[in-house]
């Protein structure tokens, strides 16, 4: 099962068809996220979180309408975005996507991020997607598809990262180690459709800047990505 974390950040419009809310997904909405789902044409049916960003008028609409809400109290010591990603896991999601999750305060940003790297999404595929970019966390092995000319960084999470091989991608790397703190891993690009990283220790954050089709895309309105 897909689960699909809608968060309260910039809701940037998607560029790949397949990347669209299918109706077997299970759909999270991070507090004041709903408007996110809303603005992608989704009747949001699951809200996660304290409930401080989605306004009085959006959630009595939304009860009206069979919504229902899990609230948290506002001290805790998760985030919002963190309980929505541990309740698709009680529900056993076996694939994850965040959305909105990036922009807005800095702080979140990073620890949205930094939630790929729990280790109970050890055997989940999951995913940050923020308009044209995919980010991916690397635990040991890794096939990405896409297009010639797409950029690609490797991003060292947990120090050092060794043991680093790739195929497919313009700068090579045969168990090299790719310091922590160091830019080496940035802006590497794909000379093949598909492409793989594998590693032998450490966590690798992979950010995939998938080429924007004709028309590129717009951003959405300002926001938080988490409360």
């Amino acid at each position: 099962m897909r689960a699909v974390i809608i968060a309260n950040g910039p809701m940037p419009e998607l560029p790949f068809p397949e990347l669209r809310i299918r109706d077997e997904d299970l759909v999270i909405c991070v507090d004041g996220g709903a408007r996110n789902a809303l603005a992608l044409g989704f009747e949001p049916r699951l809200v996660v979180g304290d409930m401080d960003s989605i306004g009085t008028e959006l959630r009595e609409r939304l009860e009206k309408g069979g919504c229902r809400f899990i609230e948290h109290p506002p001290r805790k010591d998760e985030t919002d975005s963190e309980l929505a990603v541990r309740y698709a896991l009680a529900e056993s999601a076996t694939e994850l996507v965040m959305l909105a999750a990036l922009g807005g305060r800095i702080d979140h940003t990073l620890a949205n991020v930094m939630l790929l790297a729990i280790p109970e999404l050890s055997h989940v595929k999951a995913r940050v997607i923020d308009g044209n970019q995919e980010l991916l966390l690397v635990r040991d092995e890794i096939v990405i598809e896409g297009s010639v000319g797409d950029v690609v960084s490797l991003v060292p999470l947990s120090g050092d990262v060794v043991g680093v091989r790739t195929e497919g991608l313009q700068y090579a790397l045969s168990g090299g180690t790719l310091k922590f703190g160091a830019a080496r891993g940035v802006s590497n690009v794909l000379v093949a459709r598909q492409a793989r990283v594998e590693i032998r220790d450490g966590l690798l954050l992979l950010v995939h800047h998938h080429q924007v089709p004709s028309g590129g895309v717009e951003p959405g309105p300002p926001g938080e990505c988490d409360e």
